[in-house]
């Protein structure tokens, strides 16, 4: 689809796209690559379920990130969803505080599954995958990941970004909050 209707040219500029993206909440998620000192990782909100049988999923990487030389090399990578007091973590991994590489994974429990990816321990999941496909376009990469294997933790709160911050969302708490002010189903009359 071209970006002319109607004979007016659209141009949305970055920082415009970034602001409509940014009303649109998301899981973090940290995507670790790499095996033994040879490992890097970022903070995403790009993850999403592609499929259950197999198992898979899809993630955007930005393909000027640290990570991608090692999902390319080894092809394979981890998903660790965060819990909410997991937010130093993200930070650790979103790149504003300049570490990279190893030095991001310091301070934390890191543990392997089948594909060597160091994944977190205590995420409230740890998704091991094996790239099956990627998709280049742009400034990313839509990767294809088949689970081969994954650990659970104990439900516990999601970390969130959502409006340029991270947001903890507690099912308990914000299940209440959510009813408060949803929409309500609409009335339905069937006729007889």
């Amino acid at each position: 689809m071209n970006s002319i209707v109607r004979g007016i040219r659209f141009k949305v500029t970055d920082g415009e796209f970034r602001g409509a993206m940014r009303q649109l909440a998301g899981g973090v998620s940290v995507i670790t690559a790499g095996r033994g000192d040879d490992i890097s990782g970022m903070t995403v909100t790009s993850v999403a379920s592609l499929a259950v049988d197999p198992p898979s999923l899809i993630v955007s990487i930005n393909r000027a990130s640290s990570s991608w030389p090692l999902l390319e090399r080894y092809r394979a990578f981890g998903v660790n969803i965060l819990k909410a007091d997991q937010l130093a973590i993200a930070e650790r991994f979103d790149g504003r505080n300049g570490l990279k590489g190893a030095a991001r994974f310091s301070g934390a429990q890191w543990t392997q599954l089948a594909s060597g990816v160091p994944l977190l321990r205590g995420a409230l999941a740890a998704i091991d995958c094996e790239v099956e496909d990627i998709v280049e376009r742009h400034s990313h990469a839509l990767v294809i990941g088949r689970v081969l294997d994954l650990e659970l933790s104990e439900p516990a709160a999601a970390l969130a970004y959502w409006q340029g911050q991270y947001v903890a969302l507690d099912k308990d708490e914000d299940a209440q909050k959510l009813a408060d002010v949803s929409v309500p189903a609409p009335h339905v009359t069937r006729k007889r």
